[in-house]
């Protein structure tokens, strides 16, 4: 039976499960790090738009032959989480029970949606369900979400429980199964015992001072999360920033910030513009929570999978009232570019410290609140085996060069002072793309913010359409 949204616009018509095309031996389990249980709260979404049509009928069609082939890759996306027998803690049963794939219809254009559907209901091309009280046995911790626009236009929507990937660990995901449906080798196949065996050479040689300050910042996000917040309708909206325009700020800021780069600026101005948003007597907004990959800096493989994510607080007194932004920058910079291996192992002993502890302790947190995050995914632009300038979400090419016009990411369960995301843009070099869920009050306020406007920024997937 057909089901609608109320916009009218997105009808799912069927739903099937993919499972892999080569059984899992069986008893194969996955075991989760410390760090990604912290992250169950929330979920990932990511959708890779295309302009053409990728297939004629998905259930006979090779690409959901394909689908299957790279999933034999991936044995925890088709399992299910179970408490384990030994600790009661989380982990992947390993059983091959599958992946839901929905199919759904939008009724417009790519290229109409691209400019008028807003992030509430874009995320309805990357359906979920969040993760189920008591035994989540049944439950599917990944969801495919075919949708196809008029005109032939097609949207790949995945989603899945952050507890079990980040959104590079997502992103590969699309990108095997494209290089799968086109017969090429994977060039980055999923690893899922890196972290774990590098703990046992790596560790911590952080000052006593900042072990301290590190940990007391990880646990007030848990202790925060005890606390419920005022609920808050969010709204999303995504900038885009042409290569000139990020040229010309970084040179207008070069003086006082000479070795700024794209992320410093967009993190600054952000950050800056939506800290004038906030109560005058708001203390939080004087604090920007920085998210960044750590897979290169700690030598894992490229295709680890899981979390390989670093949380950083950055506090910065008065940051509403710079005059000028390179000192907002300058600052961003300095904590982004001081961080090291020593400070992300430290915080890997912090999360690996709470296993074994049991009750309350093991409790999921707020990782994305409850202070204004920025994450950063400039480590997606320089990812080995991206061609030439192009970022690696736009290297999942299912037929030929056909790459996808755009990629959309979002954070599911986001609380708090809000997120920033400051990913590349598929024209390369400078370019870059700003993707900002806030209180919707907020929100409508900084789409007019003569700061972000002086960009000339092109909006996208943010409810241009007219009633």
């Amino acid at each position: 039976m057909m089901t609608q949204n109320h916009s009218n616009r997105v009808a799912l018509r069927s739903k099937l499960t993919a499972v892999s095309s080569r059984p899992v031996n069986p008893g194969t389990i996955h075991s989760f790090t410390g760090l990604d249980p912290a992250m169950a709260l929330h979920s990932v979404h990511v959708i890779f738009y295309y302009k053409e049509k990728l297939f004629t009928y998905f259930d006979l069609d090779p690409l959901r032959v394909s689908l299957s082939e790279a999933l034999s890759l991936y044995p925890p996306v088709t399992g299910r989480i179970v408490r384990s027998e030994d600790d009661g803690e989380w982990e992947v049963k390993c059983n091959d029970a599958g992946v839901r794939v929905v199919k759904a219809t939008v009724a417009t254009t790519l290229d109409e949606w691209l400019i008028s559907a807003d992030g509430a209901e874009e995320r309805l091309l990357a359906a979920w369900d969040d993760m189920p009280q008591g035994d989540p046995i049944l439950w599917s911790p990944y969801r495919i979400q075919i949708n196809e626009f008029e005109g032939g236009g097609v949207a790949i929507g995945l989603s899945c429980s952050h507890m079990q990937a980040d959104p590079t660990s997502a992103t590969l995901l699309i990108k095997s199964w494209a290089e799968t449906r086109r017969r090429e080798a994977v060039v980055h196949p999923p690893s899922f015992n890196d972290l774990s065996d590098l703990s046992l050479t790596g560790g911590s040689s952080l000052s006593i001072h900042d072990t301290k300050s590190l940990s007391a910042y990880y646990e007030a996000k848990s202790m925060a999360t005890k606390t419920p917040l005022v609920p808050k309708k969010m709204g999303t909206a995504t900038f885009k920033f042409s290569g000139e325009a990020i040229k010309q700020s970084l040179l207008e800021i070069h003086q006082t910030c000479p070795v700024a780069t794209p992320f410093d600026l967009l993190a600054a101005l952000f950050w800056a513009r939506i800290a004038r948003l906030k109560h005058s007597k708001s203390e939080s907004k004087h604090s920007l929570s920085i998210c960044v990959d750590f897979r290169k800096k700690l030598q894992l493989s490229y295709g680890y999978y899981g979390n390989a994510l670093h949380f950083s607080l950055l506090t910065l007194p008065d940051v509403e009232d710079k005059q000028d932004l390179g000192d907002v920058a300058g600052a961003v910079h300095r904590h982004v570019s001081s961080q090291g291996e020593e400070e992300f192992w430290s915080a890997i002993d912090w999360f690996e410290s709470r296993n074994g502890e049991g009750g309350e302790s093991r409790a999921p947190f707020r990782m994305y609140g409850p202070e204004l995050t920025c994450m950063s995914m400039e480590h997606m632009i320089e990812f080995p085996g991206s061609t030439g300038n192009t970022p690696l979400m736009h290297t999942a090419v299912f037929d030929k060069e056909r790459r996808p016009v755009h990629v959309s990411y979002h954070v599911g369960n986001v609380e708090g002072e809000g997120l920033i995301m400051v990913m590349p843009s598929p024209e390369g070099e400078l370019a870059r793309m700003v993707t900002v869920t806030l209180p919707e009050e907020e929100l409508e306020q900084l789409r007019e913010d003569e700061a972000v406007l002086s960009l000339n920024p092109i909006m996208i997937v943010s409810g241009t359409r007219q009633a």
